[in-house]
Parts: structure tokens; C-alpha cells; sequence
């Protein structure tokens, strides 16, 4: 793998990527997608999406950023509607579930990360704690003072 991959949003080509149909609510909404880039360990990557108008639920199978480039939607969620339009970012959690209600036209750029177990997580936090304190020249761990005798 190399250490840069470069796409251009405007060159992709988008392929059918159709909208599960009992996710569906109204319309006739037809999506496509194409991905741009993948991380090295296949737990990330980039993507262009859009869709026509139509309304349906999506369930998030991983953390999922969007960058709105054209048109809008409007996000049903558990603190109410949220129109995304162009230059809007948002980020939808891993399990989610949100309503999408396309008027007309929405294109996105999404960033999404599958899950990490919990477990992972902790282990990587503390290597990094750990690698931080064998690291040559790195500046001390700052602890609380003990407090001052009476």
C-alpha cells in the first residue's frame, strides 16, 4: 500500500447502490455510490454517495461523517428534523437510525470507521499511556502535588 491515495469526488464513478426497499417509506429513491479510498487495515474508508428524492430509514452499520457537496436532506432524529445542505458536516454513530427525507437531489462525500470493540479500545489507550512514559525525551506525566502537611 502506499502512503497517499488521491480520488477526485468529480471523476468518481458512481455505481447503483440501492436502498434496502423495507427501508423505504415514500418515493422512489435511487442511490449510487463509489469509494475513494480504504485505510490499509480495511476499517476506514471514503466514499461518494448521492440519491434522488425519496424518503426512508437508514441504520448506521459504522461511525459515518458527511460532507453535504450538493443539494439537501432532511435528518429525522431523536431531537427532531435537521436540514443538511451544502457545507454542512455531520456524524452519525454506529447503530444508529435516522429517517432521510430527500426533497430532491443529495450528494455527499462520507468518512465511516466500523466499530472498535471496547476491549481494543482500552488496549490501545494504554499502550499509548505506556508509550508515552518509555519514550526518550518525552516530557514527564504531570501527577497532582501531595497535599502540603498541616
Amino acid at each position: 500500500m502506499t502512503d497517499i491515495a488521491i480520488s477526485a469526488i468529480d471523476t468518481a464513478r458512481l455505481e447503483p447502490a440501492p436502498i434496502r426497499p423495507e427501508w423505504i417509506v415514500s418515493g422512489d429513491p435511487q442511490a449510487r455510490c463509489a469509494e475513494l479510498s480504504r485505510s490499509g487495515d480495511g476499517l476506514a474508508l471514503s466514499a461518494v454517495w448521492d440519491c434522488t428524492a425519496g424518503e426512508f430509514d437508514w441504520t448506521f452499520g459504522g461511525d459515518e461523517t458527511v460532507h453535504i457537496l450538493q443539494g439537501e436532506v432532511v435528518v429525522q432524529t431523536a431531537e427532531g428534523p435537521r436540514t443538511l445542505r451544502p457545507g454542512d458536516v455531520a456524524l452519525f454513530a454506529a447503530g444508529s437510525t435516522c429517517r432521510w427525507r430527500v426533497p430532491v437531489y443529495v450528494k455527499k462525500l462520507a468518512f465511516c470507521r466500523e466499530p472498535t470493540p471496547r476491549a481494543a479500545v482500552l488496549a490501545t489507550q494504554a499502550l499509548r499511556r505506556l508509550k508515552r512514559l518509555v519514550r526518550p525525551g518525552a516530557a514527564p506525566v504531570a501527577r497532582p502535588l501531595a497535599p502540603a502537611a498541616a
